[in-house]
């Protein structure tokens, strides 16, 4: 792969990531909620699942993926209502005299942060075609695949990283300078985003991950 293809590939893919969908909006929610140490553990799931998707999409799996719409459907809803649970119960525990609010750091444990990254992710199953028509983009026929794969895919979670860690960054500096009552608010914008990525991703289809 040349210099000029894949840096035409890293532009493409900051283009996409461009503006926010679910796996970001649930990372600045449990930034704000539980820091951005512990949040990384989301971030992990996040790109745990796409590694997942890639491997798929790699290995030739997009086209049985996107002809299964039943299956399609069941993974897809299964992630919207576990993300609406999720911004539900935040909001709902958020009270200003709740001793307990301000102190959920130690209420979650990191698999938990992890598995809401991992089933974010993966309720996109069409995540998998989307790779599948990205990175032939920019796999040449004259060398061999595997190489230019890896490379392909792990430029992309090493910048959906650092994408994910600089919105986790931005959230939990901002909820550090609350505490009392506006520390129950910040719960309730983050329960909020997680409302607003689930309704993101039920609309989410083939043109974006």
């Amino acid at each position: 792969m040349t210099l000029e293809i894949w840096t035409i590939y890293v532009a493409t893919v900051l283009a996409l990531m461009s503006t926010p969908g679910p796996s970001q909006l649930l990372m600045l929610s449990n930034s704000g909620a539980h820091g951005l140490r512990r949040s990384l553990s989301t971030a992990a799931g996040d790109l745990s699942a796409n590694s997942l998707q890639m491997l798929a999409a790699g290995l030739g799996l997009a086209a049985i993926i996107a002809a299964s719409g039943a299956a399609l459907a069941i993974i897809k809803w299964a992630g919207v209502a576990y993300l609406i649970w999720l911004g539900i119960r935040m909001i709902r525990r958020a009270k200003p005299n709740d001793p307990k609010v301000g102190d959920t750091k130690r209420n979650v444990s990191l698999g938990n942060l992890w598995m809401q990254g991992f089933i974010t992710s993966a309720a996109n199953p069409k995540a998998v075609v989307f790779f599948a028509a990205l990175f032939p983009q920019f796999i040449s026929a004259d060398h061999a695949f595997w190489p230019q794969f890896l490379i392909l895919s792990v430029t992309y979670i090493i910048m959906d990283g650092l994408f994910l860690s600089a919105y986790g960054a931005g959230a939990s500096w901002i909820a550090a300078r609350f505490k009392g009552a506006a520390k129950a608010w910040i719960e309730r914008i983050g329960g909020s985003f997680m409302i607003v990525a689930a309704i993101l991703l039920s609309f989410r289809s083939i043109t974006r991950q």
